[in-house]
């Protein structure tokens, strides 16, 4: 007797010449949670090998597509195919597959996890790259399209750092444009990150002789004062102001009711300006929180925001609304790191990136394919 199987269900080709609010949802549809990048990274390689025009490189669930124009100036779009996990809340509309909230596809507000964070951005890659070469047109630069799996979790995972690691030479380039959401403005650079924990030492006993023992967790009570009394400051750093904060975010201490504790951990993140390197901010929290001890557990610097950059300026320029900072970091830091002045610019309010309700209106993402098309095709 023959085993009978259940066919496998494959999603379908990506339609890359769609409207790009369709192309946004039909990305969507395909689950890419962290380490589910697969079949996301296959559709869209499928797609990509059918313009002549791109060379392209395959890393794992990354991807590198690239002209060979001979242009006097190479620009990079890059957008990260992970998202979060999806919403755990029954009945939320930031999910998978996504949602037309007017009923008709194509228009109005679309909803999925991912529409702002970051699918309407790879979308808008992946309609670029189809349409730039249309009626004969070529874009006045050459353009390094890079999709890349792992951007949501730890940095070891990171799908563009392993890409800068292995394919270095692919990513030499005089300008990078990440399309993270920016509500279409132009975000330049970025805040670097920073976490470190404070331990504090006491004396275990029992809470009912507490006066045999030494609360760590009191302890750490001026630790908590004096981050809750820091003043962050806002930074300047070429002519965008970056505000800066210093928070606790966890704090670990005790085993028992009925025992004092003698250890107490407190978690803090710095967000600071692109101005302060890595050591820099070190130094600035452990002279803030003299007298404790202190350690980095994890960090990435920031980047500047290279808006002086002549290809910069000309993007500027063509979105035409006035550059603001990005206090979130995110990988135009890497690509700073590289030499390669980096901004952020894509559809949807990054506000709502990672919300159960998370969406993005049709027409932001048209807005920003057209931005891009009128800066390369001009």
């Amino acid at each position: 007797m023959t085993a009978q199987t259940t066919p496998v269900s494959l999603p379908a080709p990506l339609n890359l010449r769609q409207d790009v609010a369709l192309l946004t949802a039909a990305v969507i549809d395909m689950n890419s949670v962290s380490g589910n990048e697969r079949a996301l990274a296959d559709a869209v390689e499928a797609a990509l090998l059918k313009i002549p025009q791109l060379r392209l490189v395959r890393d794992g669930d990354s991807i590198i597509a690239r002209t060979e124009l001979g242009r006097s100036e190479r620009v990079i779009l890059a957008g990260h195919l992970d998202t979060v996990p999806l919403p755990i809340t029954e009945g939320s509309l930031g999910t998978v597959p996504s949602t037309w909230v007017s009923g008709t596809p194509g228009q109005g507000v679309l909803y999925g996890r991912g529409t702002t964070d970051m699918k309407g951005g790879v979308a808008v890659q992946l309609a670029l790259a189809a349409s730039m070469f249309d009626d004969g047109a070529e874009p006045n630069k050459d353009v390094t399209f890079v999709f890349y799996d792992h951007e949501e979790v730890e940095e070891a995972k990171s799908g563009l750092g392993r890409l800068v690691r292995n394919h270095g030479h692919l990513l030499e380039g005089d300008f990078a444009i990440l399309l993270e959401p920016t509500d279409g403005t132009v975000e330049g650079g970025c805040n670097g990150t920073s976490r470190f924990e404070v331990t504090t030492i006491g004396e275990a006993a029992h809470s009912a002789r507490a006066w045999m023992g030494s609360n760590a967790i009191h302890a750490a009570a001026p630790i908590l004062e004096r981050l809750a009394q820091y003043q962050p400051a806002t930074v300047t750093v070429d002519a965008l102001d970056y505000r800066e904060s210093l928070n606790a975010v966890k704090i670990h201490g005790g085993i028992a009711g009925n025992v004092i504790p003698d250890r107490c951990l407190v978690e803090i993140n710095y967000r600071f300006a692109p101005d302060k390197s890595l050591d820099q901010a070190e130094a600035h929290v452990r002279e803030l929180l003299s007298g404790f001890d202190v350690v980095r557990t994890d960090g990435a610097p920031g980047a500047r925001p290279g808006l002086t950059h002549p290809a910069a300026a000309s993007f500027v320029a063509a979105v035409g609304a006035e550059p603001k900072p990005k206090y979130g970091w995110t990988d135009v830091a890497r690509f700073s790191a590289l030499g390669i002045p980096a901004v952020n610019f894509g559809p949807g309010n990054p506000l709502l990136a990672h919300k159960d309700n998370e969406h993005v209106e049709a027409e932001a993402i048209r807005e920003c394919l057209r931005a891009l098309k009128i800066w390369l095709l001009a």
